[in-house]
């Protein structure tokens, strides 16, 4: 499977525009961060003007990669070979990245003006600069190193993030987050040192030619898998992150809930890849932990009262379904047909997640600023001046639900087909049980919602704009199931 992440000799060099692009897909979001920190910006229009050669850059890298395919550029420093590759799956996860990204940062300025004002906000820009580079870094990255400078500056640029609203229990919420991310680098560290010292290799595809099955790629593979694990939230390793998303400003956890936890579920994958080809117990441990991750993460985000918790969850029960896929992507004896459908489905269903999991973060944040309730039953009343926020939750809830013609129903589709060829009848059981679980508490909010029996007296308008990034984000979401054979094209032509 190794091929499909781009792990083999390009044909083309790249050009000097390419080298241009992939200057301003890197940099530039951390330069205008800093620039922002320096002169905050109060209104929209000069972030958009700022994203627009971020959005540039992007599309310049999916025009070289549908000219030339494959595009790798390599780099020896200080004896130490650092490498990048640009192919179908990486593009499609930089453009989603950026898109997200963009988004977020347009919707910054209207939350912060309307939110309790913290001296250190203007802080808020550099860091989320650092994290979106770190992410299309993670993308790009085709060595261990430059992988693990990256995840570590994501992961550091996300605490910052969350301690900069102040707030006691934001602080102790980010502590632990930041405990926990130290321990998984760690992990992952000693796994990359096991990988060195054994073969003497940092690039993924080197070390794709010369591993071996044997105690030590499963050794390595348990330690990095535990790291990384850990820093995506895969259960039973979720617990920090409903705290997390519940103390941290709206922007910050619409980033974090569409991006950082996918970046650490990218690289597991990759690297199992290399360490784990066709094996068979790993794959089926995961995907074990992803049914129960399913019906927990479905289960607390049905019982909880709180609107940010509610959405948080719903994000371990829907990385459930990735951790599902697993043995399809990395187990033995699985036919090609069901792999590739498999394939597919993982990741179209993950970029569909990471729109409407951003879009919902974002709805719930406006609810929550309109109202000054964070409650379910503080937002009752809320259908008859709240229209468009609500719209844009249900939107989202679409796609989360696998409802057509979303993103989610045609990834579940592709999932399921590819279950029901391999004769995978439990993962088929565990998707039609979140299905239930996602519909049971999103009912629930909108029970509350449309209550219209209960008083509402005060209203704090949104900022301009607000609804409107967010609904755009939940429409991308629906339209990507419409508009999906074009995402499944790049991904098809990742091995041409």
């Amino acid at each position: 499977m190794i091929w499909r992440f781009g792990l083999f000799e390009s044909t083309f060099a790249p050009l000097v525009s390419t080298h241009w692009a992939l200057c301003i897909a890197l940099g530039f979001p951390f330069l205008m961060g800093l620039l922002a920190a320096l002169f905050p910006p109060k209104r929209m229009w000069p972030v958009a003007l700022a994203c627009l050669p971020v959005l540039a850059s992007g599309w310049v890298l999916l025009s070289a990669y549908d000219q030339a395919g494959l595009l790798r550029w390599q780099w020896d420093v200080a004896g130490v070979s650092l490498s990048l590759r640009l192919n179908g799956l990486s593009v499609l996860l930089l453009l989603t990245t950026q898109w997200i990204g963009v988004a977020a940062a347009l919707y910054t300025p209207g939350s912060l003006r309307l939110s309790e004002p913290q001296p250190l906000s203007r802080w808020l820009w550099p860091l989320m600069g650092v994290l979106l580079s770190a992410l299309s870094l993670i993308w790009l990255a085709s060595d261990l190193l430059t992988l693990y400078v990256a995840l570590e500056l994501m992961g550091l640029s996300a605490v910052g993030m969350l301690l900069l609203s102040g707030k006691v229990a934001a602080l102790l919420a980010g502590m632990r987050y930041l405990l926990l991310a130290l321990v998984g680098s760690l992990a992952y560290l000693l796994g990359v040192a096991l990988i060195l010292g054994h073969w003497g290799r940092l690039d993924l595809q080197g070390l794709a030619a010369v591993v071996e099955p044997g105690p030590v790629a499963w050794i390595a593979a348990a330690l990095i898998g535990a790291g990384l694990a850990l820093k995506a939230a895969l259960f039973p390793m979720h617990g920090w992150l409903s705290p997390v998303h519940g103390n941290a400003w709206t922007p910050v956890s619409a980033l974090h809930a569409a991006l950082v936890i996918k970046a650490s579920l990218f690289m597991l994958l990759q690297l199992w890849s290399i360490l784990l080809p066709d094996t068979f117990y790993a794959p089926r441990v995961i995907a074990l932990l992803g049914m129960l991750a399913i019906v927990w993460g479905g289960l607390l985000a049905w019982r909880t009262d709180s609107l940010k918790t509610l959405v948080a969850s719903s994000t371990v029960a829907q990385l459930g379904y990735l951790m599902v896929v697993f043995p399809l992507l990395l187990g033995p004896d699985i036919a090609p047909l069901p792999r590739a459908l498999a394939w597919e489905g993982f990741w179209l269903q993950l970029i569909g997640h990471a729109f409407a999991k951003a879009a919902m973060f974002m709805a719930a944040g406006n609810l929550i600023l309109a109202t000054g309730e964070s409650t379910l039953k503080g937002l009752a009343g809320t259908s008859r001046r709240l229209p468009l926020s609500l719209l844009i939750f249900g939107v989202a809830s679409v796609t989360l639900m696998g409802l057509p013609p979303s993103s989610g129903f045609t990834a579940k589709w592709l999932l399921l087909e590819a279950m029901l060829i391999s004769q995978q009848w439990w993962a088929v059981a565990a998707l039609l049980t979140g299905t239930l679980l996602t519909a049971a508490y999103v009912f629930r909010m909108f029970r509350y919602s449309f209550d219209d029996s209960a008083p509402r007296h005060h209203y704090q308008p949104l900022a301009p704009g607000m609804d409107l990034i967010a609904l755009s984000l939940a429409l991308t979401a629906f339209g990507l199931g419409l508009l999906a054979h074009f995402t499944l094209a790049l991904m098809r032509g990742g091995g041409v």
